[in-house]
């Protein structure tokens, strides 16, 4: 990424957005660059988005699961909606990314369905997940820095301090991290947003096994929300990763993600394809 290329907040690319009948337009920049592609968690964000312009804001997200089917370049592509079903409490809402080639074919880049669901009365009693500590506050994690040509230039967006865990590629003996996060400009952000981009922003603890770099990408993701919409986007959040499952060149792990105040906002299972 050259030094003269633009960087562009979320709030930014979202107000750039184009919306025709069923189909929302993005512009997004290299800043927000993973390797050969856009950056998954901001392309999920992005498309939930369109879903919630095509289709209503009025319910909180529920569920998301996306298949990263290719990559998508640096500058514009379309999400292409469709409502599958609606019903009385529950939405069901598919999404492709859409993104023209240099054969003026439009294939498909990712597949997305969503639910939004309404809150309603429960004879369920209230369960949730206990947030387990960690050894380092904020202040005592060591905070990753943004280097360029060497780590994902999204990473310029997010603040990431390592509590627990070891760092990518470093031969370490552990499966796990637990990374405080914020995203640095949350202006116009909504904690639902925020909360698909910091629950898909970390590398999969895996990599710490390695001893020398190897590139590495998601496959495929399923994200199950707690809506927290008091919860401040402007702070710091707690990213928690474990690898469950490793083997043939693929990763399976989980990730909670908590709001600054402890509680759950999070969880989600990804596949991984690590080539080394």
């Amino acid at each position: 990424m050259s030094s003269s290329s633009p960087v562009d907040s979320l709030a930014t690319l979202l107000s750039r957005r184009q919306v025709q009948s069923s189909t929302v337009s993005f512009q997004v920049g290299e800043d927000w660059q993973q390797g050969r592609t856009l950056f998954g968690g901001l392309l999920s964000a992005l498309a939930v988005q369109a879903m919630r312009d095509v289709c209503g804001s009025d319910w909180p997200l529920r569920a998301l699961q996306t298949s990263f089917v290719g990559p998508v370049a640096v500058g514009s592509f379309d999400v292409e909606v469709t409502l599958l079903r609606q019903g009385k409490n529950v939405r069901q809402v598919q999404a492709h990314i859409r993104q023209a080639d240099d054969k003026g074919n439009t294939p498909t880049a990712g597949v997305l369905l969503a639910v939004f669901g309404t809150g309603r009365d429960s004879a369920l009693p209230a369960l949730t997940v206990t947030q387990e500590p960690v050894s380092k506050t904020v202040d005592e994690s060591i905070q990753l820095p943004f280097i360029p040509g060497l780590t994902p230039a999204f990473t310029q967006h997010i603040e990431f301090r390592l509590a627990d865990g070891g760092f990518p590629f470093t031969g370490t003996d552990t499966w796990l991290s637990r990374t405080y996060v914020r995203l640095k400009a949350s202006d116009g952000v909504d904690s639902e947003l925020l909360s698909v981009i910091l629950a898909d922003a970390g590398p999969t603890p895996a990599l710490a096994q390695l001893k020398g770099f190897a590139p590495a990408s998601s496959v495929s993701w399923a994200l199950e929300l707690r809506p927290v919409p008091d919860a401040p986007v402007d702070a710091v959040w707690r990213m928690d990763k474990d690898a469950l499952a490793t083997g043939e060149g693929y990763v399976n792990e989980r990730t909670l993600l908590w709001t600054p105040d402890g509680r759950l906002a999070g969880l989600g299972y990804q596949v991984v394809a690590v080539y080394a």
